[in-house]
Parts: structure tokens; C-alpha cells; sequence
């Protein structure tokens, strides 16, 4: 198994705070240019099934946008992070998080797939529960 360095570790933090801090300006377009397209998105569908789908950017950009509004700040969003690099390249990120919406403290719990671009760190798959209202289900095959 591959052993990431100090450095590596960091960096992958580092990348995750630059995502954070535009995450909370609601900086959309931004957000997306830390993300390698067709981006992969693994949900499920309520009291269906999987769901699978790539995004370009501009169907990240919306969803992002109805997502997040004008941004997390105000949130006070708490996320605790577990990277599990494959290779040097290759890191899985599992995210705990927590947030509190008009008083009321929101679990998630969701995972990302990084991957080392020419240019940094970018992440390529999403992968959370809840995202798939109204989408079809997974299919084998």
C-alpha cells in the first residue's frame, strides 16, 4: 500500500482549505476550476437504487449553485477529513461533516476522489447519498 509523505498529506489539506474558503464565498465557477470534467457523480435515488452520472462543468455549476446559494458561510460547517491515497496521484477523501441550516445541525457524510493534474490537485468524483431526486436508477450491464 502506498504510504503518502508528510508534504503530500498537507497538500491535500491545503487543497481542501483553498476549496473551503471559496466554498463559503459561494464562489462557484471558482470551485469548478478545481474539478477535472466529465466529473463523476455516484448518488442514490430515494427508495430507489443507485444513480450514476457525469457532469460537464456547466451542469456543476448549476447544481452547485442550487446547492449552495450564495455560499456556506454562516453555516458553521465542521468537516472532518480522512485521505487514502492509492498512489501518488490517487487519493479517496472521506468527509465527515456537519452543519447547522436555521438552527438545525445537519449530518453528511460523503467521499471524493482527487486526482493529480499538471496543475495541482483536482477532484474528479463525488460520491453522497441524496443528490439523485428525479434521476434513473443504476443499471448492470
Amino acid at each position: 500500500m502506498y504510504q503518502p509523505s508528510a508534504e503530500e498529506l498537507k497538500s491535500v489539506e491545503e487543497w481542501f482549505a483553498d476549496y473551503d474558503a471559496l466554498a463559503e464565498q459561494g464562489s462557484i465557477e471558482q470551485l469548478a476550476d478545481l474539478a477535472v470534467f466529465p466529473m463523476n457523480v455516484a448518488t442514490d435515488t430515494p427508495g430507489g437504487y443507485a444513480s450514476v452520472r457525469q457532469w460537464t462543468r456547466a451542469e456543476y455549476v448549476e447544481a452547485m449553485k442550487e446547492s449552495m446559494g450564495g455560499g456556506t458561510a454562516g453555516l458553521d460547517l465542521r468537516s472532518t477529513r480522512t485521505p487514502r491515497f492509492l498512489t501518488p496521484n490517487l487519493v479517496v477523501v472521506e468527509t465527515e461533516a456537519t452543519m447547522t441550516v436555521e438552527g438545525q445541525e445537519h449530518r453528511m457524510h460523503y467521499v471524493d476522489l482527487l486526482v493529480r493534474a499538471e496543475n495541482g490537485w483536482a477532484f474528479q468524483t463525488m460520491v453522497q447519498g441524496g443528490w439523485g431526486h428525479g434521476w434513473p436508477s443504476a443499471k448492470r450491464g
